[in-house]
């Protein structure tokens, strides 16, 4: 139950200014009663989040309590009422409008809450979820099915360590929501240039951010992150020599190495992905020593040996013509 300690104007007049019926109720110090102006009480009873008023003008007011009623819904356990519910998916367009900054923030409270798997079902349900990741959202109107168990893996190992009190990064969700979306621009240039694969990384990189900011203002700090994590992926498969150990030693190594479990766990038809999660899994259980003895056991791939050079013809000496 919440209870109001802000007041705006009267009691009355702030009650009405309140989007739900369970933020408008209010504790009074004098008898020690709540003042219930909007039913609140009953709905909290009840489990129900209930708009207060009309709620099609509610939401054209600020589109953002379409979020909010979703939020409030998957946190507290709650079911939406269902005059308030009804007009989600046919006003949920006007999500369109709102800044990219205050996306962000939406996303934090979303998805960084501990509830980001049941909020993702919510937002699918509604149509809200494209105003968060456009791209990713019509890959999964396509059915894309390893996308979805995927996102879901990656939000269910976000609750599980916000609900245990571990640290998390939004950055890595956001690496692992547009992790498929990032190969898939990877792929298309591959298929029309002859670029390295470095540069194919950053062409696809300068394409899906720009798309990104548009509906979410990632700040930079967390960018950066994005940008070493999807790096540390190719740097996990090569492990060659001296490589191993500079990986190991990269600042953002632990989100890499947790990037790769994911997709070990999702992708369970790639072989060397396991091999290769387990591998540097191992290699962070053993000794210096046994870490060089696992690279000496590294079979370089054929493609990665280097061709001894052409040794040149020497010149066939010709008589100077007379």
């Amino acid at each position: 139950m919440l209870l109001r300690d802000n007041i705006y104007g009267s009691i009355d007049e702030d009650a009405q200014r309140r989007d739900f019926t369970i933020n408008a109720l209010y504790y009074s110090s004098n008898d020690f009663k709540v003042l219930d102006f909007a039913n609140g009480v009953k709905d909290v009873e009840d489990k129900i989040i209930r708009l207060i008023g009309d709620p099609e003008t509610r939401y054209r007011e600020d589109p953002v309590r379409m979020l909010r009623a979703i939020r409030f819904a998957t946190k507290l356990d709650m079911k939406i009422a269902d005059e308030t519910r009804a007009p989600i998916a046919e006003l949920a367009p006007l999500m369109s409008n709102i800044p990219a900054a205050r996306m962000f923030e939406e996303f934090l409270k979303m998805f960084i809450s501990g509830k980001a798997v049941a909020n993702y079902k919510q937002l699918r349900e509604y149509h809200l979820f494209k105003f968060f990741f456009p791209a990713v959202d019509q890959a999964l109107e396509d059915n894309n099915e390893l996308l979805e168990r995927f996102i879901i893996q990656a939000m269910t190992n976000t609750d599980n360590r916000i609900n245990n009190d571990q640290r998390v990064t939004p950055a890595f969700l956001f690496a692992a929501m547009l992790w498929y979306s990032l190969q898939s621009y990877i792929q298309q240039i591959n298929a029309n240039s002859q670029l390295a694969p470095q540069d194919a990384f950053f062409a696809a990189l300068s394409e899906i951010m720009p798309e990104q900011q548009r509906s979410i203002a990632i700040p930079k700090r967390f960018q950066s992150v994005m940008k070493d994590i999807w790096i540390l992926q190719d740097k996990l498969a090569r492990r060659e020599g001296k490589k191993a150990f500079k990986t190991f030693e990269h600042p953002k190594f632990r989100a890499g190495y947790d990037f790769l479990l994911l997709r070990s766990e999702v992708e369970t038809d790639n072989a060397h992905l396991a091999e290769l999660a387990k591998w540097w899994t191992d290699f962070q259980d053993v000794s210096d020593d046994a870490r060089i003895q696992m690279i000496k056991g590294i079979k370089s791939s054929p493609s990665a040996k280097r061709r001894s050079p052409r040794k040149r013809r020497k010149p066939t000496a010709k008589p100077i013509a007379e």
